[in-house]
């Protein structure tokens, strides 16, 4: 199945269903039934499931918070004059995240009298609930921040390292952190005592890690092909050697998706190819090949069946892993 939706496809997502929907630059919600709603006046810049995961929530440079499935969209919250450049859901605490310039709010779809705002020093690049969906920890220039979602006045936890921090994901355990820099690496910390993790040997940047194998590796794009960090034991990665699985000298991953408790991965390569492979039995399945603009989006069902993706050019797919 393949969409063109001639708009930069921000995020592909398969929401708790199975059904795959995408985020545009154009402002649209699509959904591979072929359902349209109109989210955003302006572009979508960020996107996540929603707590129930029920469709899409996404946030736009029109200072909207959507939450859009078939049947339409409704605002969730609105920042006049702001870019929401990132947004996180907890279906554990039912927590929605966002950020606005500086601040990160939180809000709670049950109790619309809860809000909290989060100021930092400056603008917020990416956020992500812990597995409880209790803490968030918030990627910004210097380090990233960690704060109680529902405590008012608080002092953050702030785990420092130079340069800028753009991604940042918890390990399902919560044991680690991870943040994907502007330069080309990775920064980790054991979050119990702050002991940081450098790893390096990026040829690119890193623009999206996700953990699989429940919690045993965490996959990147970055490189020629995906690179897989060992994450068993107490110690996680510290002293480990990173694999990398289905290596190509010409290509460049820009995008990973995986199931976290399954074996299974997808990569979307530069070259606008995808492909999924089985970890365990480093089995290759291509389901891209033909080439065409770089993958800025991609998402694994959560049975690990279906593979989704969207490019720079906003063509877009769905295929079944053979």
């Amino acid at each position: 199945m393949s969409f063109s939706f001639d708009a930069f496809v921000t995020a592909a997502l398969f929401d708790r269903g199975g059904r795959a929907g995408f985020a545009l630059g154009d402002g649209t919600v699509r959904f591979e039934g072929g359902e349209v709603v109109e989210a955003h006046d302006g572009a979508c810049l960020s996107a996540c499931l929603p707590p129930k995961g029920e469709g899409l929530l996404t946030g736009g440079d029109d200072g909207r918070v959507v939450i859009s499935t078939p049947a339409g969209g409704s605002e969730f919250a609105k920042v006049p004059g702001r870019w929401i450049d990132a947004v996180a859901a907890s279906p554990d605490s039912g927590l929605v995240a966002f950020s606005a310039g500086r601040e990160l709010h939180v809000r709670d779809p049950a109790d619309a009298a809860f809000a909290r705002v989060f100021a930092h020093e400056k603008s917020v690049a990416d956020i992500a609930f812990d597995p409880k969906g209790r803490r968030l920890a918030v990627g910004t220039y210097g380090g990233v921040w960690l704060w109680y979602a529902r405590i008012a006045d608080q002092k953050p936890v702030v785990l420092k390292w130079a340069g800028s921090h753009i991604a940042v994901c918890w390990s399902p355990d919560g044991k680690f952190l991870l943040s994907a820099m502007q330069e080309n690496q990775l920064h980790g910390w054991r979050v119990a005592d702050e002991k940081n993790m450098r790893m390096g040997g990026y040829p690119s940047k890193v623009k999206s890690l996700a953990f699989m194998s429940k919690g045993q590796l965490m996959a990147t794009s970055g490189a020629n092909g995906a690179v897989c960090w060992p994450f068993a034991g107490a110690t996680g990665p510290m002293g480990k050697q990173a694999a990398e699985i289905g290596y190509d000298e010409a290509a460049l991953t820009t995008r990973i998706a995986a199931a976290p408790d399954k074996s299974w991965l997808a990569a979307g390569l530069d070259d606008g190819r995808v492909w999924a492979a089985d970890v365990t039995g480093e089995r290759l399945a291509p389901l891209k090949a033909e080439k065409g603009a770089a993958i800025s989006a991609l998402a694994m069902s959560p049975d690990a069946r279906r593979v989704a993706w969207g490019d720079e050019d906003g063509n877009a797919g769905v295929a079944e892993i053979a």
